[in-house]
């Protein structure tokens, strides 16, 4: 049997990282893209590659993963849970991110 390499090394993605591509893929199920018929976790799953591919943090990534999650399915996942499973860290990003882009979008 051939020893795989792992692409990205194993300390920087663990179990927090898997948890949150598990909720991503769970709450987004049924989405699509605006307009197409692409699944969401499409979208998602690019943003999370692009912060890696710039080097972020494992905190950024599931972040990325998560950004959609509290106003797109707040059934699914509240402050406080993401808080709880994932870090204070990971929910400033997603606020952060949402802040901005909502100011964004109103200008």
């Amino acid at each position: 049997m051939t020893e795989r390499i792992p692409l990205v090394p194993s300390a920087m993605l663990g179990p927090r990282f898997t948890a949150a591509v598990d909720l991503a893929i769970r709450l987004h199920r049924d989405d699509v893209r605006k307009g197409k018929t692409i699944p969401y976790i499409a979208h998602l799953l690019g943003v999370c590659e692009l912060v890696l591919q710039d080097g972020g943090s494992e905190d950024e990534a599931i972040a990325a993963l998560l950004h959609d999650a509290l106003e797109d399915h707040p059934e699914g996942i509240t402050t406080d849970e993401m808080q709880r499973e994932f870090g204070a860290g990971v929910l400033a990003i997603v606020r952060a991110a949402r802040t901005r882009w909502n100011t964004t979008a109103a200008a």
